[in-house]
């Protein structure tokens, strides 16, 4: 693939198209509008956070065929910053020799959660175990099996943790079901682990692989809190983490960037958890960080550039900054002043006109070698607020 070899033109910038406006779609049209590409943007709302840098935005459903048909006539080629992008859509496109990457077929993969688990399985890849379940009965039986805890996911149309159940006890497999009612699930053993880690790996249509150093992630309400890099795990601990990232980037044989987050049980066995085919919200701390950030890197990777090895520049802790469980509407975020007078502090706000309960409206990274981590995220969650403004709007 040798397009985009060799070209930035000023006179005719190459084109690229980003199915989804969020705060993803935002950081990857800022890499690319640094490097004069022009920027189309589809998302359903006028304000997405993107829709500041976008030379043209395009209002539809990420799951639109004609608004995907229609965003393919405007661009050069097509990206997507979130798994609910219409995967028949965009395969169609790729058949008819249209450049779409991550490819469709890597998308339709992920996209649903059983085939995604049924893949990496057939592929030698470790994941914890798993079954496609269709009644109670079959839950019950898992569960029989396995033992409780256990996790039943939905397995599509779900992120950020909003699609899992813990159930904890028998009393719990009706509640759990009824939760879910009318979508296809799975049930997934649960897995004991002592740390949650994660990994971008970028390949470029070459082939060409790179990684990323393996971040260590603290969830709470299944949502991505805080991110702690270097992961504090052991040498051999990080080479078996690498090796899997690796081997399962190669077996989706994609090109773009990819976040595949894992499990390290008590044993330091590593398993995959979950995979998603774009810049993921662990790897914001490349941008102040490393040498490249993840967004940058997902470009060269799609263009066919060269993918350099990115280099930890300083240790780096991320914090997400989340909507309150009680409020949702317009809001304000205080204490930004206090933040500032942190040494290596950079908050990055991503313009959302409304907060929901866990929504995520920004975050913080905080270089620094000699801090100790959790300290810091208890300074910055103490520090900012979002709340109801004081303001009249």
């Amino acid at each position: 693939m040798t397009l985009f070899k060799d070209k930035f033109s000023i006179r005719k910038p190459i084109r690229l198209g980003i199915v989804g406006g969020g705060q993803l779609g935002k950081m990857m049209a800022f890499e690319a509008k640094r490097m004069f590409m022009k920027i189309v943007i589809l998302d359903p709302s006028k304000d997405c956070p993107a829709s500041s840098l976008a030379d043209k935005l395009i209002i539809g459903d990420f799951s639109d065929k004609q608004k995907i048909y229609e965003l393919s006539k405007e661009v050069d080629i097509i990206t997507y910053e979130i798994e609910l992008a219409n995967a028949t859509a965009l395969n169609n496109l790729e058949d008819s020799g249209f450049l779409v990457h991550p490819s469709p077929k890597t998308l339709s993969i992920i996209q649903n959660k059983y085939r995604q688990k049924k893949f990496l399985r057939e592929n030698m890849i470790t994941v914890p175990d798993f079954e496609l379940v269709s009644s109670e009965k079959q839950v019950m039986q898992y569960c029989s099996n396995s033992g409780f805890p256990v996790l039943l996911k939905a397995c599509e149309d779900s992120y950020d943790g909003r699609g899992n159940f813990l159930i904890r006890s028998k009393d719990e497999i009706t509640k759990a079901l009824n939760y879910f009612s009318g979508r296809q699930c799975m049930v997934e053993k649960f897995v004991n682990f002592k740390k949650e880690i994660s990994i971008m790996v970028a390949r470029n249509l070459s082939g060409a692989i790179s990684y990323f150093p393996i971040a260590e992630n603290i969830h709470e309400n299944h949502i991505l809190k805080t991110s702690i890099i270097p992961a504090r795990i052991s040498k051999e601990t990080e080479r078996k983490a690498i090796d899997l990232a690796i081997k399962t980037t190669k077996s989706l044989k994609g090109s773009g960037i990819f976040g595949i987050e894992m499990f390290v049980d008590e044993d330091d066995h590593v398993s995959i958890n979950e995979i998603a085919p774009r810049p993921h919200n662990s790897g914001h701390y490349s941008i102040e960080a490393c040498s490249i950030s993840q967004f940058e890197q997902h470009i060269r990777a799609i263009l066919d550039y060269p993918i350099l090895q990115p280099i930890l520049l300083s240790n780096a802790i991320m914090i997400n900054i989340l909507g309150p469980d009680n409020y949702t509407g317009p809001y304000e975020i205080t204490g930004i002043d206090e933040l500032f007078t942190i040494p290596g502090a950079k908050i990055h706000v991503y313009g959302k006109l409304e907060t929901k309960p866990n929504r995520k409206l920004g975050h913080v990274t905080i270089v620094s070698n000699n801090t100790d981590p959790l300290l810091i995220k208890c300074n910055v969650e103490e520090l900012l607020k979002v709340r109801e403004p004081s303001f009249q709007i």
